[in-house]
């Protein structure tokens, strides 16, 4: 057995590096890893601490490699190309154990883009539990041992969890009571809503994607007459048809036909949900089979007709 004094270094840390390394920017690696700025700073120099080698020179503009920083870089490469190599192998091991899963389907999404998948997992996996909330509480339920995984949508705090994005993106649309001027419009900008009463969550209940939306109402002059939101989605859109407010739901849920409802799609695309699969560190290695299942199903409803754009 090694009794070097970095026998027990955390992969991860290796692998947050790679990915610092690529982007010569921690906010961009940031977002990639789907994780805040200061822990992924912390890990950084948690790694130099541990390495005892400055990897990084850090500046206003970014991040440059040190030629230490470039050593490490090309010496963790084929470590990290390695373990996906490993991992890829360990899940054709894994497909023909799977006998039981416990998974979390965020209601963010309109419940029609997960048919296809339940398909898929009941007929090959014997005993399936679906589980629907949103995202936050599909989070700590994983937390606390009551799901193997889940879909959520991200941006979502996800901290000491292992986050991988699927690939499918929705951008957010404007759901309106039909009676509304506005509804007469196909797309509109988030500034021709302002001062409308908008059906909105606190910021507790999902902190990562309050944040990254109030940037994007603060940038389009956006400032509407908030009303708290229903939880439910059939009172919130009973309420939007009643000429109460609107809302901004993902593009999915345009495939809800509601009297008095009208969805519009709105000139902001940065303004959009993802998905990705959350599960525990531990789990990964035996949830590989889904992860991939689940990048497969995706990639081809992606390319349907009727995909989000």
């Amino acid at each position: 057995m090694t009794t070097s004094r970095l026998h027990s270094l955390d992969i991860r840390l290796l692998r947050y590096f790679a990915v610092v390394a690529e982007e010569n920017n921690m906010t961009r690696a940031a977002q990639r890893l789907f994780m805040s700025q200061p822990p992924l700073s912390r890990h950084i120099r948690q790694l130099e601490e541990r390495l005892g080698m400055t990897l990084f020179e850090r500046h206003t503009r970014g991040l440059t490699l040190t030629a230490e920083g470039q050593r490490v870089l090309e010496t963790v490469r084929p470590l990290l190309a390695l373990q996906d190599k490993t991992y890829a192998a360990l899940n054709q091991l894994a497909e023909t154990g799977a006998q039981s899963l416990r998974l979390g389907l965020s209601t963010a999404f309109e419940q029609g883009v997960f048919v296809s998948l339940e398909a898929q997992l009941n007929a090959r996996v014997e005993r399936l539990h679906i589980a629907r909330h949103g995202s936050p509480d599909l989070v700590r339920l994983l937390r606390k041992g009551k799901l193997d995984a889940a879909l959520v949508a991200l941006p979502l705090e996800t901290a000491e969890l292992a986050v991988t994005p699927l690939g499918w993106q929705e951008p957010l649309v404007a759901a309106l009571p039909s009676a509304w001027p506005e509804a007469d419009t196909p797309s509109l900008s988030l500034n021709a809503l302002s001062d409308r009463p908008l059906f909105w969550f606190k910021r507790e209940r999902n902190p990562a994607f309050f944040d990254f939306t109030r940037q994007h109402f603060r940038r389009a002059g956006f400032s509407p007459v908030y009303l708290e939101e229903p939880l439910e989605h059939d009172v919130l859109l009973a309420r939007i048809a009643h000429g109460d407010g609107l809302s901004l739901l993902p593009a999915s849920f345009a495939a809800i036909q509601r009297q008095g409802v009208v969805f519009r799609q709105l000139d902001d695309p940065a303004l959009s949900v993802s998905m990705g699969v959350v599960m525990s560190i531990e789990s990964e290695t035996r949830l590989q089979w889904l992860r991939a299942l689940l990048g497969q199903t995706f990639a081809v409803a992606l390319k349907g007709a009727d995909a989000p754009r």
